[in-house]
């Protein structure tokens, strides 16, 4: 059983815990939160005996091997950095971090503790449904592009017209529709189609000069990847990807509940059903890396996930470069 620390007592932190606990692979044994009552409060359920709201002292602890960071965005790569620095494998929630420059700083940190792990949780790409899309892709003989769609009105906006400075709509903290739910559309677009050749972004942006919500648009050698995001309104428009008479359908390319194969000849499912806890899969995949991390197969999984998490980095830099949307003490 993996001892597992955690950064952050919000929804998504509790999701993790749930899922690794239901996976076999993790058990809770630390809490850190700035506020020592929240974390007392989160982990008692739990039976967690071990409370920090002093990083050093978390950082210090031997109490966990594994620590989930879900702190805001801007955080996580200092986070991160500190957790490779005092030997603890690392799963930060996407983004990992927010430009090249911070992702090779980690890259380099990590070649230099070969026997740890650096995980982004992009819960989506290690569903049975994002893998199944993935294998209908590479079938398609050509490809003529997609259109992946991911809106959906955040509670904190109300927040922001009251007057509040919510994290999530926080240039201080990497905040935005990009980094948030735009994220997820390009893990799709690379983990499906590769890297694309160039990417460009078009925001609405709020007064505070991040991103309400946008169209980004990648550009491979022979097709375009639209991709439209947003916090601010909701969107019931499908994905689709687009063979020649045949169209991969989704529902939603984030959640992936339906999957379909749209041809001249009929609609066939490729769905399969999703697990009540959406962070289950990914709990398992790092479980099973982490508790067998010298067999070949799990070598090459974690390289593939870093190497996807790295193309990402790159591509969602270049959308923001497009757009001039830069954060807070960001050179």
């Amino acid at each position: 059983m993996l001892r597992l620390g955690i950064i952050g007592t919000n929804w998504i932190t509790k999701s993790f815990v749930e899922a690794g606990r239901e996976s076999g692979y993790f058990k809770l044994t630390a809490v850190y939160s700035r506020q020592l009552a929240k974390a007392q409060e989160f982990g008692q359920p739990y039976q967690v005996k071990d409370f920090f709201d002093d990083l050093d002292a978390f950082w210090a602890s031997d109490s966990y091997d594994v620590v989930y960071i879900a702190s805001p965005n801007s955080l996580h790569f200092s986070q991160a950095k500190a957790a490779l620095i005092a030997g603890k494998h690392t799963i930060v929630e996407k983004p990992v971090c927010i430009n090249p420059t911070q992702m090779a700083e980690l890259l380099d940190i990590l070649s230099q503790h070969p026997e740890q792990f650096l995980f982004e949780a992009a819960r989506h790409t290690h569903e049975e449904n994002y893998l199944i899309v993935k294998d209908e892709v590479a079938k398609l003989p050509e490809i003529q592009g997609a259109n992946l769609t991911y809106m959906k009105y955040s509670s904190r906006y109300d927040a922001y017209l009251e007057g509040k400075n919510p994290n999530i709509f926080s240039p201080k903290f990497a905040g935005g529709a990009l980094q948030d739910l735009g994220v997820y559309m390009v893990h799709c677009a690379v983990g499906w189609f590769g890297k694309p050749q160039a990417a460009s972004y078009f925001p609405t942006k709020l007064a505070n000069g991040i991103d309400a919500k946008g169209v980004a648009i990648l550009t491979y050698r022979d097709f375009t990847v639209t991709l439209n995001i947003g916090k601010t309104a909701n969107s019931y428009l499908p994905g689709e990807i687009y063979g020649l008479k045949d169209t991969i359908w989704m529902d939603n390319a984030a959640d992936l509940e339906r999957i379909e194969l749209r041809t001249p000849t009929g609609i066939f499912n490729l769905g399969e059903a999703s697990s009540e806890n959406k962070l289950l899969a990914e709990a398992r995949d790092f479980g099973e890396v982490l508790t067998n991390p010298t067999t070949y197969e799990n070598r090459q999984k974690a390289k593939a996930w870093l190497d996807q998490t790295v193309a990402v980095n790159q591509v969602m830099y270049q959308l923001r470069q497009s757009s001039d949307l830069y954060f807070e003490g960001e050179n």
